[in-house]
């Protein structure tokens, strides 16, 4: 392998992790504005919940005021009775008490519909408080596991970009900037291996059969590049051999 693609290759590994990290602590604000967006959701039906039974409580003492009216009118009305002078007076005032009866047990009616609504509302409002300390302290925790994780992401960016700038130091600069222009255009991959099946590991183009030899050769000093995406090639070196399978190849020689 050329000595700066062997170079190019691990700079390009660190970049991959590089990028994930980044990716992640990037993604960070959204996971925390989600659950704080989660408590806020809380916090708006609790809020919803309570306006609904103040306006409930509002309701009952508008119906408690209207039976109280009426039952003055027919306090009023009967207090009359006794000072009529003509029997038509006498029934218009009997029919006057009538109907204000009827009109205080329709308010009746409405104050105990009120009343039965606002339980309800006070049971509402106790079940979104409830669900509002379980949501705030499960957010917490959230927040907490957040928080740790952010931390242990930054740690390791300040370790990999330390570790990405030792990386650098031995690659030319001109062939740093075309690793860098082809990992912008390639979503961060620069570099391609090529396979036994001698094809790109990145795009599956066979490469040319020359081509494939000099990647596989110790000594190449040229640069590769895919004919069709335009990676940079590669071989990794082939491991070397075991000194017992090399006995075992020399014995079976001399036999």
């Amino acid at each position: 392998m050329h000595p700066h693609v062997k170079h190019l290759v691990e700079l390009q590994a660190v970049d991959i992790r590089l990028n994930d990290v980044r990716a992640r602590l990037a993604a960070f604000p959204k996971l925390l504005a989600e659950v704080n967006g989660r408590v806020d959701a809380a916090r708006v039906h609790l809020a919803q919940a309570k306006d609904a039974l103040t306006k409930s409580l509002k309701d009952r003492k508008t119906f408690e005021m209207d039976v109280d009216q009426w039952k003055e009118k027919v306090r009023k009305y009967r207090d009359q009775t006794g000072s009529v002078k003509t029997n038509e007076a006498y029934k218009a005032l009997l029919h006057e008490i009538e109907l204000a009866e009827k009109e205080i047990a329709a308010a009746e009616d409405r104050l105990l519909e009120r009343m039965v609504a606002g339980e309800e509302f006070v049971r509402q409002v106790k079940a979104e408080e409830k669900a509002l300390a379980e949501i705030e302290a499960a957010a917490k925790v959230d927040q907490q596991t957040i928080s740790a994780q952010y931390a242990a992401a930054e740690k390791e960016r300040v370790a990999l970009e330390a570790e990405r700038k030792q990386a650098v130091v031995d690659v030319p600069a001109d062939l740093l900037d075309m690793y860098q222009k082809l990992a912008t255009r390639h979503g961060g991959v620069a570099l391609a291996e090529v396979k036994e099946d001698e094809s790109c590991s990145m795009c599956r183009v066979r490469v040319r059969p020359h081509t494939y030899q000099l990647l596989r050769d110790p000594k190449n000093e040229q640069i590769f590049h895919c004919e069709t995406c335009t990676r940079i090639l590669y071989c990794p070196p082939e491991p070397a051999a075991q000194p017992q399978a090399v006995a075992q190849s020399a014995e079976s020689s001399e036999t």
